[in-house]
């Protein structure tokens, strides 16, 4: 047998909790079933996604970050999950901004004077194949039942806007449009109620994961929908099942703010066969 002892933190953004490890003096290598095994809330430590705090691959950035959903699959981003992880290196500074890259973006963080943390998810990529389906179809409006709108922050999104959020079961229905076959890539989806023009009540299905309390990502999806389809303005509070987060929709991107908190610490001793 061979031990490998993983030195961890566990953090959450409104729910949306994570198992955060830095890497960047010792580069690791997970197999998706040891981060399949990280994530299990049962046999593991449990959470949302795994993230890795890697060192910087050019010069502006503090550190590079990769994300993995529970099932072992990579995850392009995450708007909490990068909130979470600016939380902890602004610990390294005094300065109030940072950046942050991911194998695609660089990420811009800064931190108010009430310990929130704010991301800039950038702008939203709204064309069928940037986003991508799997045929050239108009995005405002998908031929689904409920005619949801799809975007991209990062991962895609699929946005249903309903009367009465109550009345409908993300756990059923999620799976199956995550895996609809006009998502080659597989989607987000979002259950969305409008309260007013600033305020909505969204519940989450994420791709890999499943059903969390929140997503940054989904949010700033659902806010920039219902901007499109001209339901809400330009700052919206956005109630989740574990809190809730302001998306603003700036010049520059969408930002993403809301709090931050450090669970726990820990080290996770993997065991492994002898090859």
């Amino acid at each position: 047998m061979r031990y490998l002892e993983l030195n961890f933190i566990k953090m959450h953004g409104c729910g949306n909790d994570f198992v955060i490890i830095d890497c960047r003096e010792n580069a690791i290598q997970l197999s998706n079933e040891e981060i399949q095994l990280l994530c299990n809330r049962r046999v593991g430590i449990g959470c949302d996604q795994l993230v890795f705090i890697n060192s910087k691959k050019t010069e502006k950035p503090t550190a590079h970050l990769n994300f993995w959903n529970t099932d072992g699959s990579s995850s392009d981003t995450c708007g909490n999950a990068t909130r979470c992880v600016a939380s902890l290196l602004f610990e390294e500074t005094s300065n109030s901004e940072l950046y942050l890259e991911t194998d695609h973006t660089e990420i811009l963080c800064k931190r108010d004077t009430n310990s929130k943390i704010s991301v800039n998810m950038g702008k939203p990529r709204i064309g069928w194949s940037e986003i991508p389906l799997s045929k050239k179809i108009e995005t405002l409006y998908l031929p689904l039942e409920g005619n949801p709108t799809a975007s991209n922050f990062g991962n895609p999104h699929c946005s249903f806007f309903v009367n009465n959020i109550e009345k409908y079961k993300i756990e059923k229905f999620g799976p199956i449009i995550e895996n609809n076959q006009l998502f080659p890539r597989k989607t987000n989806v979002q259950l969305v109620e409008v309260i007013d023009r600033r305020n909505i009540v969204m519940r989450v299905w994420e791709r890999g994961s499943g059903v969390t309390l929140a997503s940054g990502s989904s949010s700033c999806a659902a806010v920039d929908s219902g901007i499109r389809r001209n339901l809400l303005d330009k700052s919206v509070n956005v109630k989740v099942d574990g809190g809730e987060l302001l998306v603003e929709k700036k010049d520059d991107g969408v930002w993403l703010t809301g709090p931050t908190k450090h669970v726990f610490s820990g080290i996770f001793t993997l065991i492994r066969n002898k090859t």
